[in-house]
């Protein structure tokens, strides 16, 4: 008998654990997967560092691992923005260049020979699975479903969106962000669940590593206070969430301001008030829910009204008076950017002319998330539905996220994880309700019984409705045909559109070979063997970091983008005459010019259908010397052959194309 009592017990743990080891299975094998998909263009090309940012950040991991974290943080660069020179160690985020480091010294530590190049290479792919995984934890904070937060995994491993910035070879800051993106979501949840000042000081601790990361570190400083505001308006306001939001509060804003980068700007700027503003309000309402247990309730009302009006009119004049001394900095024009699409084009051309700071356009959504776009909304219905703590904050993030990813291009970034998180929700709902759900129970209630027929036949039940095995399988046929079709879409995209590094380009040949085009590499190798080593090189900044990274020589401009003065001045000499470059030249030591000339090979990117850009932001400084209108002739075109204008044809950027005609 006491075998018997024991046996479910036992079968009980059993089953548990195989499950749990069935899931930790089917997350290595995605975490693998994710990886895996990152690494066509390792397999096409070769172990290559890609685009024009990551060339910056690989040039400065090698500094660092060469030179030591305190040679690296005092860093002045003098090949750079000549002849200002650049204070590197404070204008950059460390956090990509630190985890490069640290793995490399690990490995070496292990006696693991491996080059620092292969580890830029492939550190985004291999934190590809870490945010995969970190997925898998947010989501099963959000669905009951087992399957939901597996479900989860698998989309935010392969699905487009989240792939076009975690290539291998894609060492920019969003390599590691998006991570620490996820997973601190994850802690805040946790910290708000339980109201524990461990998860509060985690939350805070991931929230610092993702400021030394990257500037999206931002979104967060705003979700979270705005989170706990919905919260308090919705009358959910617990002492968990006090503990939680002051706790993260504190400690992250000391951590933020450990990165020279950021400094005191967490204090003194305003897009980080909002945090600020309900770290105070949260004092307030404590203050007010212990008022309310010592005052009686009529005294307790006219003390309230008296101290919100006080103190909302004191934090509002205080506000405006810190901004108008200049103790609070204003709004940044990329601020005013997301809000205004064209504010950019107009003040701030900059901005406007990187491809990545444009809107995005209605076909880039079905092409960075394909199907699951569509479910993304049932799955915020799903949220509505049930409505804890926890789906508020998917709602917010949904919604904030999803104006965001629509006004540039880039912030599709902070869209992706939870468009896989709320997919997954729906998916999982569907999938349990056709394979999990038994027959309808009949009304007990129904005092209308109709009469049984008797025999065999009055103990079956009727199956109607979903319940049916046809209604199941169609359902279920229809989700894996679905699934089957988004891998394909996501392998096909990531195979042909994210994973050509721009430094090689590569074309087929007739008969279907591939043809690779090096002429990026060639330059700069050219530039590297055939030039003094202190030979000044011009270009328009897009080329900075490769100048930099590959022909190691000093530029006047980089991608830095700093100081618009001096890309201005780049801007201005590209679009003058001779007569009045060459002074401008001679005045910034320059010895060789770099253009990019694309018309043999119809290549779209060269500088001519750059150089607009370079007029407009030349006029912003130069208004009475260059003028955009003298680039397009009477009809309005902007022409670079036969028809093109005189001020065209006579400028720096033409002459020098028409040379290498």
């Amino acid at each position: 008998m006491a075998t018997a009592a024991i046996e479910p017990v036992v079968k009980g743990a059993t089953s548990s654990s195989t499950r749990g080891l069935l899931r930790v299975t089917i997350l290595v094998l995605i975490a693998t997967a994710a990886v895996a998909s990152r690494l066509f263009s390792v397999i096409r090309f070769e172990s290559i560092i890609h685009e024009f940012d990551p060339w910056f950040n690989f040039r400065a991991t090698k500094y660092l691992v060469k030179h030591g974290f305190y040679s690296f943080w005092d860093w002045f660069d003098d090949r750079t923005w000549h002849p200002l020179g650049r204070v590197t160690g404070g204008t950059l985020y460390p956090g990509l260049m630190v985890t490069s480091g640290v793995i490399y010294h690990i490995l070496r530590f292990l006696s693991i020979p491996v080059d620092i190049r292969n580890i830029c290479v492939l550190l985004a792919p291999g934190f590809s699975g870490l945010t995969a995984i970190a997925t898998y934890l947010f989501t099963c904070e959000m669905s009951p479903s087992p399957s939901a937060g597996l479900l989860a995994a698998a989309f935010m491993g392969i699905v487009p969106g989240y792939i076009s910035r975690s290539v291998a070879g894609s060492y920019d800051n969003e390599a590691i962000a998006i991570f620490l993106l996820v997973f601190t979501f994850y802690l805040w949840i946790m910290a708000v669940k339980n109201g524990s000042i461990m998860w509060g000081a985690l939350t805070a601790l991931f929230y610092g590593y993702m400021v030394s990361a990257w500037g999206g570190y931002v979104f967060i400083t705003n979700l979270i206070p705005l989170h706990a505001f919905v919260l308090i308006c919705m009358g959910r306001y617990s002492s968990r969430l006090y503990i939680s939001y002051t706790t993260w509060y504190a400690l992250g804003t000391l951590a933020s301001m450990q990165i020279p980068f950021v400094g005191f700007l967490p204090i003194r700027s305003s897009d980080h008030m909002s945090a600020l503003g309900i770290f105070g309000l949260m004092q307030v309402v404590a203050f007010v829910e212990f008022l309310r247990s010592q005052v009686p309730g009529k005294q307790f009302q006219v003390l309230l009204t008296s101290l919100v009006l006080l103190i909302f009119g004191i934090s509002f004049v205080g506000l405006v008076l810190l901004t108008v001394s200049g103790v609070i900095a204003p709004w940044s024009g990329r601020f005013y950017s997301l809000w205004d699409t064209g504010y950019a084009k107009i003040h701030i051309p900059i901005i406007a002319s990187v491809s990545e700071h444009q809107p995005t356009a209605w076909p880039s959504f079905f092409f960075d998330l394909n199907m699951l776009i569509w479910l993304f909304p049932a799955g915020v219905y799903m949220c509505f539905r049930q409505l804890k703590d926890e789906h508020v904050f998917v709602i917010i993030y949904s919604v904030l996220a999803s104006y965001f990813a629509g006004v540039m291009v880039r912030l599709m970034l902070t869209l992706t994880p939870i468009v896989c998180v709320a997919a997954s929700i729906i998916v999982s709902h569907i999938l349990d309700t056709y394979l999990r759900s038994s027959a309808a129970e009949p009304d007990n209630n129904n005092n209308n019984k109709q009469p049984s027929q008797g025999g065999l036949r009055s103990a079956q039940k009727q199956v109607v409705g979903i319940y049916s095995n046809l209604s199941k399988w169609l359902v279920s046929t229809s989700i894996v045909i679905y699934l089957l079709l988004f891998v394909g879409h996501c392998t096909w995209v990531t195979s042909n559109a994210y994973s050509s590094p721009s430094v090689v380009l590569a074309s087929k040949l007739p008969d279907g070979s591939q043809f690779i085009i090096d002429d990026y590499r060639e330059a700069y190798y050219w530039l590297r063997q055939n030039t003094p080593e202190n030979a000044k090189i011009m270009s328009w900044w897009d080329y900075g970091y490769q100048i930099g990274g590959m022909a190691d020589r000093p530029t006047l401009v980089d991608n830095n983008t700093w100081n618009n003065t001096h890309i201005a001045t780049v801007g201005k000499a590209m679009s003058s005459r001779e007569e009045v470059s060459y002074p401008i030249l001679r005045q910034h030591d320059v010895d060789y010019v770099l253009v990019v000339f694309g018309g043999y090979l119809g290549f779209s990117g060269d500088d001519l259908n750059k150089f607009l850009w370079m007029v407009r932001i030349a006029e912003g400084i130069w208004p009475d010397e260059v003028k955009e209108r003298d680039f397009f002739t009477s009809k309005g075109e902007y022409r670079v052959d036969d028809a093109a204008t005189p001020t065209m044809r006579n400028s720096l950027m033409c002459r020098s194309e028409a040379a290498l005609r």
